[in-house]
């Protein structure tokens, strides 16, 4: 496909143009809508009193700003920042890595659009290979990133009830076996949009699984350890040469430096560095500059610890205690809160489907992010619990969640009446 056919593709057929628009309204219209439906996360004062902080430290150190602003790095980014990451993974993680396992991005979204096409896709005899995400739903933002139709293929998760209302998604190993043709696996934990942790035990299996058949294990680390550690589980982060770990500065509290982080073997790391030279020359320096000091200190680590993670934690559970309060009795059921910003709701057997719900409450002005589009490999499944469901972020500005809550609760209630 050539890239003309590939715009007029995206433009025609991409299931999140609709909503990109709406969340790009919301900047527009700014408190007239509450937005419970994008991934920008929190302004939080105490973390960004920590982020003036660094900015003033980069403006008064000699000579910094002018070589943050005013000279390309390398393909593979700021060499200082690998450096200080790699000492930070090391010292907290015990990895054995260096800064020729790191490479920068801008933004984890290039990260993903490099490695998917890089592993899967046609290779030289013309087959396909497939990006396998082994549990679905799965971030929406992998749908439309596929250069070759095709590209991803999933298979639903298991569904435990843990009673309370409250339920959690799991891999089905044995769906996994009859997968052929993979290129890449691909889990995103916390995963997005549901705030699932695929468990430690699930990981160590997806990592053999894609050992034997000789391909990577991509994790999307966006919200997760050791930063910006919105997680709420105890869990144990592990790395290894088949692991492609992508991590980000964004859900940190500084999506607008547009900073995403790859650590993997050596090879993939020149690879990506060949990618970057074709698609932007070199990575953005500001972002980069910015935060080396953060990494660095160890800052970064505490900030997740101290502000970051309790910030959400504490929103989760007032967001899904005023949801479960207006919804008893009505049948839904919540993904256990277990990490990132999102609160999954699913309402089994309602009388309209999640995306004229969505439509109900674009109309009162609250947008939120209707579930079918994120079942990325998933689209030729029937499976009714695609829309059934919807992503709920309560990272804005609370007044304005609160009230979108409301609206939530009475939309659900509206419809499971059959209104």
């Amino acid at each position: 496909m050539n890239l003309s056919a590939l715009g007029r593709r995206l433009a025609s057929e991409s299931g999140t143009r609709t909503l990109m628009d709406d969340l790009g309204a919301v900047a527009t219209v700014g408190s007239e809508i509450m937005n419970l439906g994008g991934g920008n996360p929190s302004r939080i004062p105490a973390a960004e009193r920590v982020f003036e902080a660094r900015m003033r430290a980069l403006l008064e150190r000699e000579g910094a700003f002018g070589q943050a602003v005013g000279s390309y790095d390398g393909p593979a980014g700021d060499r200082e920042f690998a450096r200080a990451l790699a000492g930070l993974l090391r010292r907290e993680q015990g990895w054995d890595v260096s800064e020729r396992n790191i490479a920068l991005t801008n933004g984890s979204q290039s990260a993903f659009l490099a490695l998917f096409n890089l592993f899967a896709g046609p290779d030289a005899k013309g087959r396909m290979r497939r990006v396998l995400l082994p549990l679905s739903p799965e971030y929406i933002g992998y749908a439309d990133l596929g250069l070759s139709p095709g590209l991803f293929v999933s298979r639903r998760s298991t569904i435990t009830e843990l009673g309370d209302g409250l339920f959690k998604y799991g891999v089905d190993f044995r769906a996994l076996d009859d997968v052929e043709d993979i290129g890449a696996v691909c889990v995103s934990r916390p995963t997005n949009p549901t705030g699932n942790m695929v468990t430690d035990g699930e990981v160590a299996r997806l990592g053999a699984f894609a050992r034997d058949r000789g391909v990577p294990l991509i994790v999307d680390n966006a919200y997760g350890l050791p930063f910006p550690g919105i997680v709420f589980e105890d869990a144990v982060l592990a790395w290894e040469e088949g692991t492609i770990l992508c991590m980000s500065l964004s859900k940190l509290g500084l999506p607008g430096l547009r900073v995403g982080i790859v650590v993997a073997s050596e090879a993939t790391i020149s690879a990506l560095s060949a990618v970057n030279a074709v698609f932007c020359l070199a990575p953005g320096s500001l972002g980069p500059a910015f935060a080396t000091g953060l990494v660095e200190s160890g800052e970064v680590i505490a900030l997740g610890r101290e502000v970051i993670r309790p910030h959400y934690e504490q929103r989760a559970a007032r967001a899904l205690g005023i949801l479960r309060a207006g919804l008893d009795g009505y049948g839904v059921r919540f993904h256990r809160p277990e990490g990132a910003f999102f609160l999954w709701l699913w309402a089994p057997g309602l009388a309209v489907s999640s995306a004229e719900l969505y439509r109900r409450l674009k109309a009162r002005g609250v947008i939120v992010v209707s579930g079918q589009h994120f079942f990325p490999g998933l689209e030729d499944d029937d499976w009714p619990h695609k829309h059934e469901c919807i992503r709920i972020s309560y990272a804005d500005e609370w007044e304005r969640i609160e009230r979108g809550l409301g609206i939530v609760v009475e939309e659900v209630r509206r419809a499971r009446d059959g209104a």
